[in-house]
């Protein structure tokens, strides 16, 4: 009997986990796109990438106002900086549409890009994270499309890490591999915590489980220099 219980517990457990997972990504997947750039010297993406960086990258859709739409998409400035055109690709598929690189800052790889369409978004709030904490990765590794992993907060705030001259980082463990910079890092609600950025990796460029995304509080402290229309 103590061993039926235990077993009705646990598979109780198990297909609560898959149904919020199924939710997080219901919620959330809309609000994230495939970002395609042209690197000089060729003429449609894919090709030509400077070395470090993915063909693709992925970008989150935001809103600075109570506005459930938006035209905004955030991104990792290296995805973009060195592009001469820059295309977006929804998580549902389809055909590509431009979007234009309105503001980059390097010294915390956050770039601004802005479409012509409005799509559902991200409002840019800030919100704690712990570590345990359950957090899923949205983004578009090796230019594959949208897709889902999940895991936990391994730590928030880290900083000094090396990569940026402006860092506060939140870590996770969620599979992150190159394609996925510049894309959501989503709690259990499918809310925006953070923007995904570096991978740490000594001997090549895939995930090892200590990945990075840009917290929303850098994300929002940066912003807010800029004026937004």
């Amino acid at each position: 009997m103590r061993i039926y219980v235990a077993l009705l517990i646990l598979s109780t457990s198990l297909n609560g986990f898959a149904d919020h997972g199924a939710r997080t990504w219901e919620t959330a997947n809309g609000s994230v796109v495939s970002v395609l750039p042209t690197w000089f010297g060729f003429q449609s993406p894919g090709r030509g990438a400077p070395q470090g960086t993915a063909p693709e990258g992925s970008g989150v859709v935001v809103s600075f106002t109570s506005d459930e739409q938006s035209s905004f998409i955030l991104t990792a400035a290296h995805v973009v900086d060195q592009a001469t055109r820059v295309q977006i690709r929804d998580s549902n598929g389809g055909s590509l549409s431009d979007a234009e690189v309105v503001w980059s800052d390097p010294d915390s790889d956050i770039a601004l890009l802005k479409t012509t369409r409005a799509r559902p978004a991200f409002r840019l709030k800030t919100q704690p994270s712990t570590p345990g904490q359950h957090v899923c990765v949205i983004a578009n590794p090796f230019g594959l499309g949208i897709s889902m992993s999940c895991g936990i907060v391994s730590g928030p705030h880290r900083r000094g890490i090396g990569f940026n001259t402006l860092e506060d980082f939140i870590q996770t463990d969620a599979a992150v591999n190159p394609g996925a910079s510049g894309g959501a890092l989503v709690n259990a609600d499918g809310e925006l915590l953070g923007m995904v950025a570096a991978i740490f990796t000594k001997e090549a460029d895939i995930d090892a489980g200590i990945n990075f995304a840009i917290s929303t509080e850098l994300i929002v402290e940066r912003i807010k220099q800029l004026e937004i229309p």
